[in-house]
């Protein structure tokens, strides 16, 4: 499994994604997004998104539209597209991070801790509005980038394929050029 960044070909899949699981993105950019792939399968299992609001006091980072698919839940890869997410916003300068999630619980085993809606900075109270009307158990949570961790049982998973991310993440693949490997024939293909 690894984590990249999404491919602007990759948007109508995204927001097909995005509909599927009832998010919201009025500023939709595909290039906001990182996708977890499946090596595996060659599949997308899931995709994530860092929001920047931009405000006279400064910039907030949110961590928003996490999802994984069905078939790929509880194996770790969102904890995987979370790890990238809170990486990115820290190499942008980004100490603290806010989420406005309908499963906060599951941001609690990374170190999120659940806010009151009242302590949300101005441009995020609106937001979270909006997501609780569409997911009731919605809350509001926080992190300092330094705090979070990845629990040992969801590194585990990935433990022998934490080797090859290494080794491939550079590799070109046929997805890569919009060629599905699936259904592709190759002009010098013997088989």
């Amino acid at each position: 499994m690894y984590v990249r960044d999404a491919k602007n070909r990759e948007e109508v899949w995204l927001l097909d994604r995005l509909e599927e699981f009832h998010f919201e993105d009025s500023a939709f950019r595909s290039r906001d997004y990182v996708l977890g792939i499946d090596q595996r399968r060659g599949e997308k299992t899931g995709f994530g998104r860092l929001r920047i609001h931009r405000t006279e006091a400064g910039e907030i980072c949110e961590v928003s539209n996490l999802g994984v698919l069905e078939e790929f839940r509880g194996d770790g890869f969102g904890a995987h597209i979370l790890e990238q997410l809170v990486e990115n916003a820290s190499e942008e300068g980004f100490q603290e991070l806010y989420a406005l999630s309908p499963a906060p619980d599951y941001l609690e085993q990374f170190g999120f801790e659940r806010i009151e809606p009242a302590a949300l900075p101005d441009p995020l109270k609106p937001r979270f509005e909006d997501i609780k009307s569409r997911h009731p158990d919605a809350a509001p949570s926080r992190i300092d980038s330094d705090t979070f961790t990845v629990p040992r049982r969801l590194r585990r998973r990935f433990g022998e394929e934490e080797e090859e991310e290494t080794e491939s993440e550079g590799d070109e693949q046929a997805e890569d050029f919009g060629i599905d490997p699936k259904t592709a024939t190759y002009k010098y293909d013997v088989n």
